[in-house]
This record gives structure tokens, sequence and C-alpha cells, in this order.
């Protein structure tokens, strides 16, 4: 009882934090009840070790403990010949993290590195300084303990193009069984496809344990429109069909807890937190990369890697680093006083992003939406901590995937370029608090659009652009490792991205008036946009001014250490994803991504970190068995 009382007021201290300023007063007592009704899950015991005591050299040293990293330390270290360090600038998970209802109050938080885009007039103009907010995880299981949950693999076509770019072995057919090698599928129904998927896996996948009837409707209204509804991680995906999360019991599943948690024990992983990695230290004769710099507890320290150092974190971390310890462009590290040891220009380069559009809302005559202060209160707190159910469950309102293809696209082939992510709330559904500040837009932006929608219900639909032709880049501001990069998102520099998301917003408005929503009595918002109102409503100068007004990062940055042959002069990492022109070095995350695939990347994300792990296991048991034989054959000689 003693560890019970413990974890009881560690709850409420985190919860007096985050409710700090009264917006989620339930938080204490939800807070403490989740602890007292879960002990198993937030038992000290129970987490994972953050080891003090640290070995002055490791067979492998992986830098980052996100979606890919998690999967690469689990699988390197199930070798109990190998020693295995994890290093994660972040701390733990709480509470709060597991609860998929509130996930948008984590962003800006202590979990959050809080990124920032240069200003930049082409997007993100309603956004406070013009500039976007992109949210990455710091924290052990990385951005998977900030996103939303959903559980999207992309088409097989984003895999077979891969390869055709000369990455052989990385083809629909050879990636498919490292999806279903993490994969515990909870949906009996789907689970019967074991051609596309599986049981047993460390990822629990399953549906949301909660939806509003908007969630069902969506997919009448597709039918409407002339889709079918089927499982879009299957053999075809444009249609219409209800998400799928990265959850457990409703609860969130994230890569720590999936990969992580189950192997906390073993003697041969060792995990650090709140150890912020500055260099990958590399021999600049042999080329060869030995080990790294980081620093923890106020104190720079060196841990040396006898086979490999692998970066899992993520596209704008990993290509940070390479920059720092020598590896990018020449003229910009020199620049820089950086020593180069070297050049790689793709690094930092190839910067993509799915960015969807904000504000379009439907309001509504029945109360069936998800209004936080309606259905986010006590009693809904305490269903949650004791059963795992109830509106808390629902990852922020997200019920309902759509593919389709626009006017730009090829209608007979199955490679959609929008995704709908169509919820039951908006960004008004919490009074304009955690969504509007998440997205940082301005107050009188947000004041003047949708101020008068605060705590209404309405349901949303979000147009995404799938694959953006537009690229963009990161830089170095200094040789400080403790100063954040120059992001430039270059959002909408190739036109067709503007026109393609601009038929993908006349889609989502089509939407709303269909026969399955007018039940609801939807009804688009169709108030000016401002920064648009010298424009006729609706007329394509229109939709195209609100989408640069209201852009929203998806967070799927992604693309910036690039895979690619020889022959590809911005090719950062071999289809073996080890770095070019360094040994002992690879790079296992979405950077590595040659082009984006189509749709949420954190499951093609932890599929990188599975590829990638037995790329390494096959290389190393090859050595190694090498070795034993030139052993075997010296003492059969001696």
């Amino acid at each position: 009882m003693v560890h019970a009382g413990t974890v009881l007021i560690s709850a409420i201290k985190l919860a007096t934090k985050v409710a700090g300023g009264g917006k989620l007063l339930f938080l204490p007592t939800f807070l403490a009840a989740l602890a007292y009704y879960n002990y198993d899950l937030y038992d000290p015991e129970n987490r994972l070790v953050n080891e003090k005591n640290l070995r002055s050299e490791y067979d492998f040293i992986v830098v980052g403990g996100g979606s890919a990293g998690a999967v690469v330390a689990n699988r390197l270290s199930a070798n109990p010949e190998w020693n295995v360090l994890l290093l994660e600038a972040g701390g733990h998970e709480s509470e709060i993290t597991d609860v998929p209802a509130i996930s948008l109050y984590l962003h800006g938080s202590k979990y959050d590195w809080k990124y920032k885009t240069q200003p930049d007039s082409s997007a993100c103009q309603a956004m406070k300084d013009n500039r976007c907010c992109w949210t990455r995880g710091k924290v052990i299981g990385g951005s998977s303990v900030l996103n939303t949950m959903l559980y999207v693999r992309g088409n097989k076509r984003d895999y077979d193009n891969w390869e055709r770019m000369g990455n052989p072995g990385w083809g629909f057919e050879d990636v498919l069984p490292y999806f279903k090698k993490s994969q515990d599928q909870r949906n009996p129904y789907l689970a019967k496809n074991t051609r596309y998927h599986a049981t047993g896996g460390y990822l629990t996948v399953q549906d949301s344990p909660w939806n509003t009837p908007l969630g069902i409707a969506f997919l009448q209204a597709g039918e409407e429109m002339g889709y079918e509804i089927r499982d879009t991680n299957s053999d075809i995906q444009t249609g219409y069909g209800l998400y799928q999360f990265t959850m457990r019991r409703g609860y969130r599943c994230s890569s720590s807890k999936a990969f992580l948690q189950p192997v906390r024990l073993r003697r041969n992983l060792h995990v650090a937190l709140w150890s912020h990695v500055t260099k990958v230290l590399i021999d600049p004769d042999s080329k060869r990369a030995y080990g790294v710099e980081f620093e923890r507890d106020g104190r720079k320290r060196v841990a040396l890697a006898k086979r490999e150092v692998v970066l899992s974190a993520g596209a704008i971390n990993s290509p940070q680093l390479l920059m720092l310890s020598g590896v990018g462009p020449e003229e910009h590290l020199r620049s820089i006083n950086i020593p180069v040891i070297h050049h790689s220009p793709g690094v930092g380069e190839n910067l993509m992003d799915h960015v969807a559009v904000g504000g379009l809302v439907f309001p509504i005559d029945y109360p069936v939406s998800l209004v936080m202060n309606r259905v986010v209160n006590i009693p809904a707190a305490l269903r949650y901590a004791v059963l795992g159910e109830g509106p808390l469950t629902s990852s922020i309102g997200l019920e309902t995937v759509a593919f389709i293809t626009t006017k730009y696209g090829n209608q007979s082939d199955d490679w959609p370029d929008i995704e709908f992510m169509l919820t039951s709330t908006s960004t008004n559904s919490d009074g304009g608090t955690a969504a509007r500040k998440a997205h940082c837009l301005r107050d009188d932006f947000y004041n003047e659009l949708l101020g008068d929608l605060n705590n209404k219900d309405v349901f949303g639909v979000f147009p995404m652009l799938l694959r953006p032709k537009s690229r963009g880049r990161i830089l170095l501001r200094n040789n400080n490792p403790h100063q954040y990069p120059l992001l430039y998102h270059n959002y909408f520099s190739h036109p067709d991205d503007l026109r393609v998301l601009r038929e993908g917003v006349k889609a989502a408005v089509a939407v709303g008036e269909t026969t399955a929503m007018k039940r609801f009595g939807a009804r688009f918002h169709a108030r000016p946009v401002p920064g648009c109102k010298t424009l006729e409503l609706f007329t394509d100068e229109y939709w195209e001014c609100v989408i640069r007004q209201y852009t929203m990062t998806i967070y799927h940055m992604s693309g910036t250490s690039k895979m690619g042959p020889p022959t590809d002069p911005l090719a950062v990492v071999d289809p073996k994803l080890r770095v070019y022109g360094i040994q002992g070095l690879r790079v296992i995350d979405a950077s590595i991504m040659p082009q984006i695939t189509n749709g949420n990347i954190n499951a093609p994300t932890i599929m990188i970190g599975e590829k990638g792990s037995d790329m390494i296991i096959n290389y190393w048991h090859g050595i190694d068995a090498k070795r034993r034989r030139r052993r075997s054959a010296n003492i059969t000689i001696s």
C-alpha cells in the first residue's frame, strides 16, 4: 500500500500541473482514480528502468526511443550476447499520456520538443508569426505518445515505388511481413484476413471502443457518394472505413509500451532517459562511427559502440545529428564551423509532410458530437478509470477515414491522392482551448471564424494531401546542439499540391450535403475565412486562400535522410539503411522515406524499425558466423 500511495500522490501532482489554469478541473480526481484502479499499469516497479550505471561500451547504441527506435532496441537485445544502449532525450510516459481524448493537451507540454517552422507566407498564415507548430515527442515512445494513434499502413504502390526508385527489398511484398510481425490485431473480423493481418505481435491494434452516431453516418455518406466500406489496410485503399488505432483496452499503446515495457528486465538492454545525444563520434581517417557524445544530469558523457550506432531520432533530429557530426552538405557545415567528415548533400533535404485544411466545420442540431465540456467530466473519468470505456477512449473524435481520388489522379487506379479525417469534433469542440493552441492559431483569427461555435455540436472533415510534390529542408542554426535547427516547410512550393488539396476541400464540403449527414441537420459553416474576404466565396481562388490561411500539419515529417541507390546524389542511406561514406552508422526512422506514404506514417515508421532491425541482425549473424568459422579453423590447424 505504500507504493499505491506514492502512485496516487504523483498522479495528483501531475494532474494539477496539466490542469493549471482550470481548463481540466476533473483531472486530479480522474488520475487519482486511474492510478488506483490500474495500479498494475502505474506501479513504479513496472516502469522502464532508467539505467544509472552505464557501461563504457556496447555492441549497439540506438539514439532515440520513439516509434522506430523502441523496435530496434527490442529486436537487437533479443540476442543475449549483444549489449544494447538506448538513449532517449525525454523521460517517462505518464498517466495522462495514456488517455486518448486529451492528447492535444500534450502539445506544447514537457513531452514535446516544441518545434516551429521558419516564417513563410505561402502557408500557415493564420498561425502566430506565420509559423507552423511541429509537435514532436520528447519522451520514451517518441511521437507515438503524442499522436492520435491512427494505424494506417499506406498504399502498396508506395512501397513498390520505393523499389522502383532503386531500393531493392522495399517493395510491398517485402515490407508486408514486417507490418504483420509487429501486429496484434484485436478485431476478430479483420484478423481472419491473415494475408494482411496478424495476431500475437507486440503492437496492439484495435477499433475505437467508443464512437458517436456520426462515425457510422460518415460511412453511409461515403456509400451515397459511391464509395465502398472497406478495411483500408488490406488489398484496396480507396473507400471509407472506421479507423484502426494503436490502442489497448482503451489506453494508448505507444511504441514504448508495445516494444520496451515487455522486455524491460533484459539485462543486456540499458535504457537511459533524459540523455541528449549531441554528436556521433566518427574517426575522420577510417570514417567509422565508434560511439556517441551525450549529456545527462548536466554532464557530458561518452558511450562507445563495438558494432554500430543507429540513429532513430526522427526526421528532424536524425539529420541534425548527422550534420553536427560532420556528415552533410559541405558548404553549409563549413559555414558554421563544423569539420566535414563526409560530404552528403542530401542530409536535411527532401523534407516532406502531409498537410490538411482546418476550419471545414459543420454545425448539427443534435447533441451527439464529442463536446469536451459535456462528455469529459467526473462520471466519464471514473468510467474510463474503472472500465477503460466511454468518451475518453475517443482519439479526439477521429472516427472514420476515407481515401478518395480527385480529378488530378487516376480514378481507375487505387492510389488515392486525398485522405479525409472525419471527426465528431472540430477545433471549437473544446471551447477554443487545446486544439486552437495545438494549431498555433492567432486569437483574432480563431475568434472571428469559430468563436461563436465554442462548445457547440459540430462535425469536421479534414482533407489531407497524400503525395506532396513540394519539398522542404532542414539546416543547422549554428554548431550548438542545443539550438533548434531551421525548419523550412516549403508547403505549396509546387503548384500541383495546392490544386489537389483544393479539390479535396470541395469533396469535403460535399460530405455535409449527403442525406446521411443532413439527418443531423448538417450545414457548412460558411463564414468567410479571415484573410480571404475579398474573394468570391467557394471559387477556386477562395479555397486556395483558405488552404494557405488554415494550413494544418499532420506531423508527418519524413524523408530528410533519404534512402536511395549510389547514383542518387541526394541519397543519405543505402537500401540497407547504412549511411553512405560512414561505416558502422545507420539511420532507421521516418527520415529514410524516399517518398512519403499514402496515409498517416506511424505504422510505416514502426515497419521501418522492424525491417531495419532484421537487416542489422542478418548482417552481424553472417559476420559472427564467419568469425566462428575462422576461430574453429585456427583451432583445428593448431
